[in-house]
């Protein structure tokens, strides 16, 4: 009998990740599905389970809060409402329960969080041991008291020891809260809320903000949403140093880094502030945006940008910290890193330059954000029951979405719901779309987990034009400073691009130096830095994607296209045939490759 085990992340970036035998089914993000950004809840991702199984062996269930106390109810059986739409679908046992919590199929991994993200990065990395390091804004709540009465606390930093087949070692854990209370070292906190074995480990606590609560701050401060620190990361390029800001972060007597107390405010558990009263030539000025035009939308006042710049050199070095810190207290030279600022390329691509000479490795884990968890969950859960001691190659795919296929007929009822004309094409004629300064969309196969569209749902554009991003970002509605990636031929990737000792990046996280000479061949998605966030391609890893390359490559003796999400500013990667025709109906993009029907769908908007 097969072992089926779904793993569920509830909050925001929600999700679920399907087990078959320690096989990932399926892994997908509510927002796909819901449309809308970083939506929680994942009620729509769960019911897709019935389409593969009609009975799970296990539900894990994964946020930072206990389940019991913040999951809401169903009404007349009281029990949660995962556990609860579980049963309705039949995919766990109906039989009645007196305690519906103690359901015998669910496991509650609230306690978890920063473990969840480790084992996502540590069972994806290849490695048979590693260090974890941590590095996110509020993961699991934790209530003690600080000796005035019951206070919450929050996991900022974490560091693991791992090892198969399920030892995460909790080593070293950051803690932080609203307070105020008085910041403390103890190496001696129980640590049985973070590891089984009970151990003690080097514990931090404080109320200052911590890594990515200062990051949010600036991020809130430059005028996006918290959780959007990606257009802070694109707009630090921009900045410069500024003698006005104070340092950011403060070191605590060398042991350990919180962020400036007098700067930053942090508002556990969502964001942070800049303190803006204090620090008058930081205040905002009037006329900051430009209408309701998000293209035009940009806190265009250098300070916002120097800002920006500050917050991305400090908090990279601080983390470059935890890494050489996981290192030492392990002795291991394999590291992954996950959190929410494993999603930061910038640093990412940084710690290659300093790592590389001491022999460490290096593996950031691409669903880094909470979505991630999903997956930690569901392989914490397998390793747990089944003892599997096999280490899991490296993950080279991404392509974890819903396993979809269209026919003809499905094609043809999407196209005319759209007025959408069908044409057949070549890989040669989509280029040659592309080098007439089109956007082509590309859907094939299954959607890309995590944030980083790869060839499956992408939007693909002729590198080569000087104006490229400006003309793509408008189109797109996004704010004109955010750059673009690009997918290139792996073999040519170190003509093109510093790799830092790297063989390959098929998941695009670190964005790279281009080589001498470089920069003009290809200005659409060259940053302002000189940078380029790349993914290598190779032909067995998306041979549809690898052929319009190989087809670009051909006719221009460029081996790297444009690639950027198919999506449009503040939506979600479209995840449907009738997402991707939708997206088309409302902007100016025409074309849509469909390269496994060798068809293109075009909408004359």
């Amino acid at each position: 009998m097969a072992l089926w085990i779904a793993g569920v992340t509830r909050g925001h970036n929600g999700g679920v990740c399907l087990l078959k035998d320690g096989e990932i089914v399926f892994s997908i993000e509510e927002e796909r599905l819901s449309r809308h950004k970083y939506d929680g809840g994942p009620y729509a991702s769960m019911i897709k389970i019935l389409e593969y199984t009609d009975k799970l062996d296990y539900l894990v269930i994964a946020h930072t809060q206990p389940l019991r106390e913040t999951a809401g109810q169903v009404d007349f059986t009281g029990d949660d409402v995962y556990t609860g739409l579980a049963r309705k679908l039949g995919l766990i046992d109906q039989s009645p329960k007196i305690d519906i919590y103690n359901h015998p199929q669910v496991i509650d991994m609230a306690d978890y969080h920063h473990k969840l993200h480790a084992s996502a990065a540590f069972y994806r990395s290849g490695f048979k041991t590693a260090a974890a390091v941590i590095v996110d804004g509020a993961g699991t709540f934790l209530s003690t008291d600080m000796g005035m009465g019951p206070t919450i606390i929050y996991e900022l930093e974490s560091l693991f020891k791992c090892s198969y087949p399920n030892n995460f070692t909790t080593i070293y854990k950051h803690l932080g809260g609203n307070g105020p209370f008085k910041s403390f070292k103890t190496a001696q906190m129980d640590s049985s809320k973070f590891n089984e074995e009970g151990s003690s480990h080097e514990c931090i606590i404080d109320d200052a903000a911590g890594i990515v609560k200062a990051y949010e701050a600036v991020t809130v401060y430059c005028g996006f949403q918290a959780i959007e620190a990606g257009k802070t990361m694109g707009l630090s390029p921009y900045g410069k140093p500024n003698s006005n800001i104070p340092p950011i972060y403060e070191d605590a007597g060398g042991e350990w880094t919180s962020a400036n107390r007098a700067l930053v405010i942090p508002t556990y558990p969502n964001g942070a502030q800049i303190n803006e009263h204090k620090f008058a030539e930081l205040a905002p000025t009037p006329g900051l945006y430009e209408g309701n035009d998000v293209y035009k939308t940009f806190p265009d006042l250098q300070n916002r940008r120097d800002l920006a710049y500050a917050v991305q050199k400090e908090s990279q070095e601080e983390v470059l910290k935890l890494i050489y810190k996981a290192v030492e207290m392990t002795g291991e030279k394999n590291v992954v890193v996950s959190g929410g600022y494993g999603l930061n390329c910038v640093a990412n691509y940084y710690y290659l330059e300093k790592l590389q000479k001491d022999g460490i490795n290096l593996y950031v884990e691409p669903i880094s954000s909470d979505a991630g968890t999903a997956i930690g969950a569901a392989y914490l859960a397998h390793y747990s029951i089944t003892g599997d001691e096999t280490v899991r190659p490296f993950a080279e795919s991404l392509y974890l979405g819903l396993p979809t296929t269209y026919t003809t007929e499905q094609i043809s009822a999407v196209a005319e719901k759209y007025n959408a004309e069908v044409h057949s094409i070549t890989p040669k004629d989509v280029v040659e779309l592309m080098r007439n300064k089109n956007i082509v969309a590309m859907f094939q196969g299954r959607s890309e987990a995590g944030p980083r569209a790869l060839g499956n749902r992408s939007l693909m554009f002729d590198p080569t034009f000087e104006d490229g991003k400006d003309w793509v970002n408008r189109i797109k509605r996004r704010e004109y400073f955010r750059p673009f990636a690009g997918s290139i031929l792996h073999e040519h990737v170190n003509e093109w691009f510093d790799m830092r000792g790297m063989e390959e990046t098929p998941h695009m996280m670190y964005a790279m130096n281009c080589q001498e000479g470089i920069a003009e061949k290809i200005p659409s998605i060259i940053h302002v830095d000189g940078s380029c966030r790349i993914q290598t391609v190779k032909e067995h890893q998306n041979p549809f994607y690898y052929e319009v390359i190989s087809e670009f490559y051909k006719q221009t003796g460029v081996p790297i296209i444009f690639n950027t999400s198919f999506n449009l500013g503040g939506e979600p990667l479209v995840e449907t045939l009738d997402d991707a025709l939708r997206t088309l109906a409302n902007s100016e993009i025409e074309y849509l490759y469909l390269p496994e029907h060798k068809l293109l769908l075009t909408i004359k908007n």
